[in-house]
């Protein structure tokens, strides 16, 4: 029997109510919620609702009424305070060996209240090198802890982890669904269509560009791009200071955001009678790696904008071709395409060189350099 619902608790269909537009996921989960197996890998981009999905996922797993939504379990796991809910965090740019070893040694804690305990280790994409580590881990399973593994994409070199675990996708999220739930959340409908265009699929990126003036001007930016280049140097660098220049004007929400988190913890503990908060390192570091992951995925969204952009050019050039055909107008040259064409590939090459942590902006300049060549 589940606790009957009261003023200010959650019900149970709120569970999953932090995940927008996952509806196959949320109902995978919410099957596997009642009898769970020892590992699940959530696979999405960032900002698809892995994390969310995942946080609804743990409260289930650990509420005594199969995630009833409304208890004070699942009240404290939404909320990140549950004791045996834990989520393991990577120390450096990638989740090394020492980092899955102290993610197995943690997997040997017992629970301290429910009948389970719930790891939660992010950014699986970046522990190729700790692959053998946490696969040991993986395979050799306590019978009280369950694992949720969360990764941007899956590797060939991480293919024997996931074939330990419950795979379930995220793809990104339909823009038509991110612009719906914007207009939910109060958004003009223009404004919501705009920002759902330039989340990439993301809705914690679009939750935080509604927000924010300058998104238009920076897409404004991206696409004038290619009427402004010539293939000079000197060009080419100012346009990349001026786009990495915007990229940092782009940041300002969240790291707004981050300000009222910490400021928040702090009260927290100071109305606790502490004088420090225990864990700001962590914290910091936390937030630290969401501001460089939003820088990146700015960069990249702007990148295919400009891809775009191309793409639309080349479109225009073949309509304005076909339609001046019987007046004899200039037929669209077979280089026109072509370059048009080979710079839609390199916006594409430069936003996917971006997840390897490349050099902004010498990836930048040499990106608008050989565009400018181009001619298209």
């Amino acid at each position: 029997m589940t606790p009957a619902a009261t003023d200010g608790e959650r019900p149970a269909a709120a569970l999953f109510d932090g995940v927008v537009g996952q509806e196959r996921a949320v109902a995978a989960l919410r099957a596997a919620a009642r009898r769970p197996v020892h590992a699940y890998l959530l696979v999405g981009q960032p900002g698809s609702g892995t994390r969310a999905a995942a946080r609804s996922f743990a409260a289930a797993l650990l509420c005594p009424y199969e995630g009833c939504g409304s208890c004070d379990s699942c009240r404290r796991a939404l909320g990140g305070t549950h004791p045996d809910l834990v989520t393991f965090e990577r120390t450096g740019a990638a989740v090394d060996v020492d980092d899955a070893r102290r993610f197995g040694a943690l997997a040997l804690r017992r629970p301290l209240e429910a009948a389970r305990q719930v790891l939660v280790l992010g950014d699986v994409h970046l522990a190729e090198r700790a692959a053998p580590a946490l696969l040991k881990t993986l395979e050799e399973p306590p019978a009280t802890t369950v694992f949720l593994l969360l990764a941007d994409d899956v590797s060939p070199e991480l293919a024997t982890i996931a074939s330990r675990c419950v795979e379930i996708p995220f793809p990104p999220v339909r823009t038509e669904t991110i612009a719906a739930w914007l207009v939910r959340r109060g958004t003009d409908p223009a404004r919501a269509r705009l920002v759902a265009e330039g989340a990439g699929g993301s809705v914690e990126r679009a939750r935080l560009l509604v927000e924010d003036p300058g998104f238009a001007d920076r897409l404004s930016l991206w696409r004038s791009i290619p009427s402004r280049l010539d293939g000079h140097g000197a060009v080419a660098g100012a346009l990349a200071r001026e786009v990495l220049a915007a990229t940092d004007r782009a940041l300002a929400p969240l790291r707004a955001e981050h300000a009222e988190e910490l400021a928040a913890l702090e009260a927290d503990v100071k109305a606790m009678g502490e004088r420090g908060l225990p864990g700001r390192k962590d914290v910091l570091d936390r937030q630290h790696r969401e501001e460089r992951r939003w820088r990146t995925d700015e960069l990249r969204t702007g990148l295919g904008v400009l891809a775009r952009a191309y793409r639309d050019r080349l479109v225009d050039a073949v309509v304005t071709s076909a339609a001046t055909a019987t007046d004899r107008a200039r037929p669209v040259r077979p280089d026109e395409a072509k370059g048009c064409e080979a710079a839609v590939a390199l916006a594409s090459g430069a936003a996917r060189a971006l997840r390897r942590n490349a050099n902004e902006t010498l990836l930048l300049e040499a990106l608008f350099v050989r565009l400018g060549r181009l001619g298209g």
